[in-house]
C-alpha cells in the first residue's frame, strides 16, 4: 500500500487526523475503518445503534459501506443527525430521502429512526429524544460545514453543553449558501431557513466518532477546525476534545501536505 493510499497521520489535541490524496481514497480509507468498527464492536454486542450523516460529503463512505456484504445491518439500529423544516415529506431534498437511497434502502439496517419534520417541532423533538435516550449510540458518521457546523449548529446555535439532544434551529446564510454550492437547491431562496438536530451533546455521546470532509470548499473550516481555539464560532472545534474521533481529509480540504 502507497503512502497516499495509508494517508499521512497525526494528531491535534485528542483528534485523530488522516489527510489522503483525493476525495475517493479518502472515502475507501473512511469506510474501511467504519466497517471493521462496526465488525469489532458486534463481536462483542448483539446490536448498535449509529448516527449517519447525510451530504453529498458522505458519499464516497456510504459507498463503500454499502459495497461490504459482511456487514451484519440487521444487527444496527440507524438514526440521521437532521432534517429541515418545510419541505414536502416525499421531497427527494430531504435528508431522510439521501439516507434511505444512499444507504438504508440498500443494506437494510434492523432498525431505521427517522426524524420526522413534518411533525410538530416540540412533539418530534421529544420522540426522538426518547429514541436517542433508549441506549448509547456506538458510532457516529458525520461531516463539517463550510462554516465549521456539524449537522445543523451553526455558529449562532451551537451550544457545547446544550442541555437539549435534539431541537429546533434557524439556518444561518453560510449553511444555506453551502447547499446550493452542493448541487442540493437551485437558488439560496429555495433552501429551507430552518431545521431539526441532533445537539453537539448529543453526537459527542457516540462513542466512536468518523468526520468525512472531502473537498476545496471545506478547505478553511478543516484549518479553523484544526488551528483555531476550540469555540462556537467553529462548531466543529469541539471535536478536538473527543476521546475517540478520526478525521479523514482529502488534499483538497486539508492543504498541501
Amino acid at each position: 500500500m502507497s503512502k497516499q493510499q495509508q494517508g499521512t497521520k497525526h494528531v491535534v489535541d485528542a483528534l485523530k487526523v488522516l489527510v489522503y490524496s483525493d476525495r475517493y481514497v479518502m472515502g475507501a480509507a473512511a469506510g474501511t475503518d467504519v466497517a471493521a468498527k462496526i465488525k469489532e464492536l458486534l463481536l462483542v454486542k448483539p446490536s448498535i445503534r449509529m448516527i449517519f450523516a447525510a451530504a453529498p460529503s458522505q458519499n464516497e463512505l456510504l459507498g463503500h459501506l454499502v459495497a461490504d456484504n459482511t456487514i451484519e445491518w440487521s444487527r444496527i439500529t440507524a438514526f440521521h443527525m437532521d432534517e429541515y423544516i418545510g419541505l414536502p415529506k416525499n421531497s427527494a431534498q430531504t435528508f431522510s430521502h439521501f439516507l434511505n437511497k444512499s444507504l438504508f434502502e440498500r443494506v437494510n439496517p434492523g432498525i431505521v429512526y427517522l426524524i420526522d419534520s413534518s411533525n410538530s417541532s416540540a412533539a418530534e423533538c421529544l420522540r426522538y429524544s426518547e429514541l436517542i435516550q433508549e441506549a448509547p449510540i456506538d458510532i457516529v458518521c458525520l461531516g463539517i460545514g463550510e462554516n465549521g457546523h456539524i449537522a445543523f449548529n451553526d455558529p449562532p446555535v451551537a451550544d457545547f453543553n446544550d442541555p437539549l439532544l435534539i431541537k429546533r434551529v434557524e439556518l444561518d446564510d453560510a449553511c444555506r449558501q453551502q447547499q446550493v454550492n452542493d448541487g442540493c437547491f437551485p437558488s439560496f431562496a429555495d433552501v429551507p431557513t430552518h431545521a431539526l438536530t441532533l445537539t453537539i451533546p448529543a453526537l459527542l455521546a457516540g462513542a466512536h466518532l468518523f468526520c468525512i470532509v472531502p473537498g476545496r470548499t471545506k478547505h478553511q473550516a478543516v484549518r479553523r477546525t484544526l488551528d483555531g481555539s476550540i469555540s462556537t464560532e467553529c462548531p466543529s472545534t469541539i471535536l478536538r476534545n473527543h476521546s475517540d474521533c478520526t478525521l479523514y481529509v482529502d488534499r483538497d480540504a486539508y492543504g498541501p501536505v
